[in-house]
């Protein structure tokens, strides 16, 4: 008999899988392309930095939505950062992004080292709650998420210019509220990197199915044997980018195998 209050756990978050797939795929070919690994991790800890931030300080606290609106202030800050070192070191660019991820690290910890719950917290925040999430949570980045699906149909150099950082550190906040920085940074470059030497029509696509897959048996893991879900979904998407890479390259080398055959073959007079 099939569990219904299982399929109202999972279901919110296969949504939120969707939605974090929706615009890291894109995004993430991006950081690939320019060659910014580690910018995903950097400003999805910085985020996870304001939210902390956000959580010492009892005013900020109270206010409205602070939950987002104080990460997505260190995220644009953070972004902006890069964006201007981007043309100024440029060749020590992927350096100063990975002692900018360490920094917001270790200020996440410092500030939680004396919090009770802190430990709970950064937990949360680095490894997400995925399986909990409420479909309430999936308004704003829903609303958000198609909007900048849109822009970029309507505008694509939008991702090759500077409006990238800011479209980027957006994003990321959101998600990292959603997922946790590891499944931020997972579902960034996994994805990518499973399709990065395919070039056939179907580029995107398949890194979809890459992220789909990865979350799909991710989840059902998770809820099937009481697995840390964040944990769970990394594994599975790893998995998931591992065997589509293997595929996509055992049909490259074939369709290079028959072509060479075929260029071998003496032209029919």
């Amino acid at each position: 008999m099939f569990d219904l209050d299982l399929l109202s756990i999972l279901l919110p978050a296969f949504v939120a899988g969707i939605l974090v797939l929706s615009t890291h795929v894109v995004l993430g070919q991006q950081v690939l392309k320019r060659g910014i690994i580690f910018i995903d991790l950097a400003i999805a800890q910085v985020a996870a930095l304001g939210a902390i931030v956000g959580h010492m300080n009892h005013d900020i606290e109270a206010l409205p939505f602070s939950h987002v609106w104080m990460p997505a202030i260190f995220a644009i800050g953070g972004a902006g950062f890069i964006a201007w070192l981007s043309k100024r070191m440029a060749d020590e660019l992927e350096a100063i992004i990975g002692c900018f991820y360490v920094l917001a690290a270790v200020a996440a910890m410092l500030l939680l080292s004396n919090d009770p719950h802190g430990a709970e917290m950064l937990k949360e925040l680095m490894s997400g709650q995925i399986l909990w999430v409420s479909w309430s949570q999936l308004v704003l980045p829903a609303c958000l998420y198609i909007s900048i699906l849109a822009a970029l149909i309507y505008k694509p150099q939008l991702l090759a210019g500077r409006a990238f950082y800011l479209i980027f550190a957006i994003v990321i906040t959101l998600s990292v509220e959603l997922v946790g920085v590891y499944l931020v940074f997972s579902s960034l470059i996994l994805p990518a990197l499973a399709v990065n030497h395919y070039y056939g029509r179907f580029k995107l696509l398949l890194a979809y199915a890459v992220g789909l897959v990865g979350y799909i048996a991710g989840l059902v893991l998770s809820a099937s044997l009481d697995l840390p879900s964040g944990a769970a979904i990394v594994s599975t998407l790893a998995l998931s980018a591992i065997i589509f890479r293997l595929l996509l390259n055992f049909k490259r080398k074939s369709n290079m195998d028959q072509s060479a055959v075929n260029a071998q073959e003496p032209t029919q007079v």
